[in-house]
């Protein structure tokens, strides 16, 4: 069962406060850091609970639950990321749904995105900001594109017209110790440096770092961290 509206709320102050004190310790400001509420399997109330606490930032991990709860929160002002693994032939309804997704890693599915708000007439001029998933430990996850294919593929996506490439994310392989993180955030830090130097774009985007872990993540410069049950309490499923 979600926690409820004040444990939220209370569990968002705590979480600030820690990424304050991540942030100090790295020489950063802690607003240079946004939260994203992971609200996958949590039900539309604990999302309304969320954005009253003052959160604006939230991500889902599949388009089918999103479509079963969006219509719930649509009134609310908020910015919703797809985090999880995108299928390509779910790419038009992500692309409808979704301000952000952050986990392109293919160029077939970059431009699907692109496709599809292209053909939509009700997209306007709108831009789909994009994050690309790097895959930091090949032999723990199959999404993600390989560091050695990161630059062409960063080539391909920015020369769509209606994505924005914002930036990178990783999920690395799950440990107990957040510290055994710190190699994979740091990697991505320096591959996003990388890519900026080659390709001459700023992406300011680093999405690094879940509930166990995202003070490592903030000290290893993390821009955006994904937190789900340090806010909203276990999942039931």
């Amino acid at each position: 069962m979600a926690t409820g509206a004040s444990a939220i709320r209370d569990n968002f102050a705590a979480v600030k406060k820690r990424m304050a004190r991540a942030a100090e310790r790295a020489g950063r400001s802690a607003h240079d850091v946004t939260l994203v509420a992971i609200s996958k399997t949590f039900p539309a109330a604990a999302i309304r609970a969320a954005w009253e606490s003052g959160i604006r930032q939230f991500g889902e991990n599949r388009v089918q639950e999103w479509e079963s709860k969006h219509n719930d929160v649509a009134d609310l002002s908020a910015t919703w990321h797809l985090v999880g693994h995108l299928q390509s032939n779910k790419a038009r309804r992500a692309a409808g749904l979704f301000h952000s997704v952050d986990s392109v890693d293919s160029l077939d599915l970059a431009r699907r995105l692109d496709a599809a708000l292209r053909e939509d007439p009700h997209s306007g001029q709108r831009k789909l900001r994009v994050l690309l998933e790097v895959r930091l430990a090949p032999e723990d996850t199959k999404n993600g594109v390989e560091p050695s294919d990161l630059e062409a593929l960063a080539r391909g996506v920015l020369l769509l017209p209606r994505l924005e490439l914002a930036g990178l994310m990783c999920i690395p392989p799950p440990a107990d110790d957040p510290q055994e993180m710190r190699p994979h955030f740091r990697r991505l830090r320096e591959l996003r440096e990388s890519l900026r130097a080659s390709l001459g774009v700023p992406l300011p985007t680093l999405s690094m770092g879940m509930s166990h872990d995202f003070e490592v993540a903030v000290e290893e410069g993390a821009t955006e961290v994904r937190l789900g049950t340090a806010l909203f309490g276990s999942r039931s499923g």
